[in-house]
């Protein structure tokens, strides 16, 4: 009887090892992550938007799929959902400038165009979606607006309802004449928004609700003011809400401050070049690892690299290291939502290269060959 006993026990702890591990299967082979590039591709009868899919074991990519019959997608993002592909098209196209919508049909492995919309400006550079995936923001360069629209369920892009025009300069006459909208980034609670302008020296703020027809209204603070002649660009919160960061492309520099309620409160300001440059940065890019543990910047021009900080408890920034990243003009770049890879685009190479990422140390490790994509633009990164 004892022996029986024992028996069915070694039978359940079979059967038990048995559906963990194909669970385990179906789970690891049910997951995938794609990586959603643009370019510009000067061409609508060249491919303008490209899906490669990640393998996360090796840092391959494969291409999947593409897009021809758009013009200049410069910058891209994705709905929430992860079924909507937004993107700015006819980006340095004078006296033109859209936004466009796409589905990414995973089981078909396929982009379908859905439609678009004017920018309310020329030259879009950058989109961000609202998290209940019903408002897109797009910030557009060359005169400095913003454009605000409603999504339907189907991902169409509806007119825009909101359009925000900034006029003033700064300190340098050759490029900041006036203002340049460079990205629109949405607070960790969504309830604000932030638009470093290049061109004014300034992060100007709104408050947004989006629950009114309107959102987008003017925050108790409108503006923090940067550096003069820094050029503020890209912008990235911390992932504990507690601290934002902004890279300045004509400083050379990333300010860091804390955060709170819609106020941005400066702690520090550091260079992402090397000592030995001391002029024509164009510093570019920026994001934080999931982990909160380091930021990263992307450096063009001379220098072609990933500057690597750590990032102290007080928000402050610590410089680890400089690396290449194998090509030229690294525009945009991005972290997959695990952490363990980075990927990075060289508009000017036309290069796609992956780079495995340390969680323990921060620094990076190319991964796989390099992928061909001319004048690649950007790159999102998302795991379904």
């Amino acid at each position: 009887m004892l022996n029986s006993y024992y028996f069915q026990l070694i039978v359940l702890k079979k059967i038990l090892t048995a559906t963990i591990t194909i669970c385990t299967f179906l789970n690891f082979y049910t997951q995938n992550t794609y990586a959603f590039f643009g370019s510009f591709n000067r061409d609508k009868n060249l491919e303008g938007i490209y899906v490669y899919e990640l393998d996360t074991i090796k840092g391959k990519l494969s291409k999947i799929a593409s897009y021809k019959g758009i013009l200049n997608p410069s910058f891209i993002t994705l709905s929430p959902n992860g079924k909507y592909i937004f993107a700015c098209t006819e980006s340095k196209t004078k006296n033109a400038g859209s936004v466009s919508s796409f589905e990414f049909d995973r089981k078909n492995k396929t982009l379908n165009f859905i439609n678009k919309q004017k920018s309310g400006g020329e030259n879009p550079v950058y989109l961000t979606a609202h998290k209940n995936g019903k408002w897109l923001v797009n910030g557009n360069y060359t005169e400095g607006s913003v454009s605000v629209y409603p999504i339907s369920e189907n991902g169409n892009i509806e007119p825009y309802i909101q359009n925000f025009q900034f006029s003033e300069g700064s300190v340098n006459p050759g490029r900041q004449e006036r203002a340049h909208i460079h990205s629109t980034v949405f607070s960790p609670d969504f309830d604000y928004i932030f638009f470093p302008d290049l061109g004014a020296d300034k992060i100007r703020a709104y408050q947004f609700n989006s629950e009114n027809k309107e959102p987008l209204q003017p925050a108790e603070i409108p503006f923090t003011k940067t550096t003069s002649g820094s050029g503020p660009r890209h912008f990235s919160f911390h992932p504990n809400g507690k601290f934002a960061y902004c890279i300045e492309e004509m400083g050379g520099a990333i300010s860091a401050y804390s955060y709170e309620n819609g106020k941005l409160d400066n702690i520090q300001r550091i260079y992402t070049h090397s000592e030995k440059y001391k002029e024509d940065f164009e510093s570019s890019d920026i994001h934080i690892s999931p982990d909160g543990k380091f930021l990263y910047a992307s450096n063009r021009g001379y220098e072609n690299n990933i500057a690597i900080f750590s990032i102290q408890n007080n928000g402050t920034l610590k410089i680890i290291a400089y690396q290449s990243v194998k090509g030229k003009h690294p525009r945009v770049f991005g972290l997959d939502p695990s952490g363990k890879f980075l990927i990075a685009t060289n508009a000017q190479s036309g290069t796609v290269v992956v780079f495995k990422r340390n969680s323990e140390t921060g620094l990076l490790k190319k991964a796989g060959k390099k992928t061909r994509i001319r004048q690649v633009s950007c790159v999102q990164i998302r795991k379904y």
